[in-house]
């Protein structure tokens, strides 16, 4: 079992990067410690900016940093990161066009015991809105390695949602990795799961127990929430008899309704979203309110037997 997380991934990658690279940036609203990012800031303190817990100030010094020609990664819990940051993500990053690339960690349910207050369940809908915002919701440790390493390459803003806990490995060091393009992880004639994040490792058991029932599901990662790859959601809309996207967020304004809207414009196909329900959501972990709401593979599975059993 994996227990290397996303957010750890990340603060090597960027320490392996800074190693050769000035440039390079990290700020944090007094969050290096749940971000992972301690090491990183007694490696490079000359490239490291703690800014207190202040969000808003994150944002806006990443992006007059980046202004100046730096690369700036902005870590803040995704939950404080898209609501109280929201206007200078809008204004100093999104429509500047600024290098920033904000980190959202502890995304979704990740604060789970800690309640609403600390969920991330709007953010996808919140930065997907902005003009030029890329929104990126990586599965495991070697998909974060490749996106952190891609988007060190280009110089346009882009949101990065990952959880707090180790994410079951679905690839590994030699996968294939091409920005903006979903990944393909089963075929699948009767139904196409389409899931990003957290939640891909679910679709992927819950895909086999669905074979072992003579179902033949497939799934599709969209790790790249905006820009959604749309050549991958239309191919599988026009080959399978149901899309079901599986999201760790509102059922409102994420990925269910990103593919609802493309497919219901260029190709209708029915489409089950599972994802967390309005109102207020139970507290406890991660893998606790996945199964109350059936979002864990046993939990989808059975959703998606009785959606295809509705016809």
């Amino acid at each position: 079992m994996n227990k290397i997380t996303n957010r750890q991934v990340i603060c090597d990658t960027l320490m392996e990067a800074a190693q050769t690279d000035r440039d390079i940036v990290v700020l944090c609203s007094d969050s290096r410690g749940s971000a992972s990012l301690t090491p990183f800031a007694k490696a490079y303190p000359e490239q490291f900016i703690e800014v207190g817990i202040a969000e808003q100030n994150l944002v806006s010094v990443a992006a007059g940093l980046a202004s100046c020609g730096k690369k700036a990664f902005a870590a803040s819990p995704a939950s404080f990161l898209s609501t109280r940051s929201y206007e200078q993500a809008k204004i100093d990053v999104a429509y500047s066009n600024t290098n920033v690339t904000l980190i959202g960690i502890s995304g979704g349910i990740s604060y789970g015991a800690l309640g609403m207050s600390h969920h991330s369940c709007q953010d996808i809908a919140a930065f997907c809105a902005l003009p030029d915002m890329r929104v990126y919701l990586p599965s495991d440790r070697y998909q974060t390695a490749r996106l952190i390493r891609e988007l060190l390459q280009d110089k346009k803003p882009a949101y990065v949602r990952v959880s707090r806990s180790a994410t079951e490995d679905v690839y590994d060091e030699h996968m294939e990795f091409h920005l903006n393009k979903a990944n393909v992880l089963a075929e699948g004639a009767d139904v196409m799961l389409i899931a990003c994040g957290e939640m891909v490792p679910y679709a992927v058991n819950a895909a086999s127990i669905l074979k072992e029932a003579g179902i033949d599901a497939g799934v599709l990662d969209m790790y790249c929430l905006k820009p959604l790859d749309q050549e991958a959601v239309l191919q599988y809309a026009g080959s399978t008899k149901l899309l079901v996207t599986v999201e760790e967020h509102s059922i409102f304004g994420g990925l269910g309704s990103l593919v609802s809207q493309l497919t219901a414009e260029k190709c209708p196909v029915r489409v089950g979203q599972i994802a967390l329900p309005d109102g207020h959501l139970i507290p406890g972990s991660n893998k606790e309110v996945f199964a109350h709401y059936g979002m864990d593979a046993e939990g989808i599975a059975g959703r998606v037997k009785q959606m295809l059993a509705e016809g």
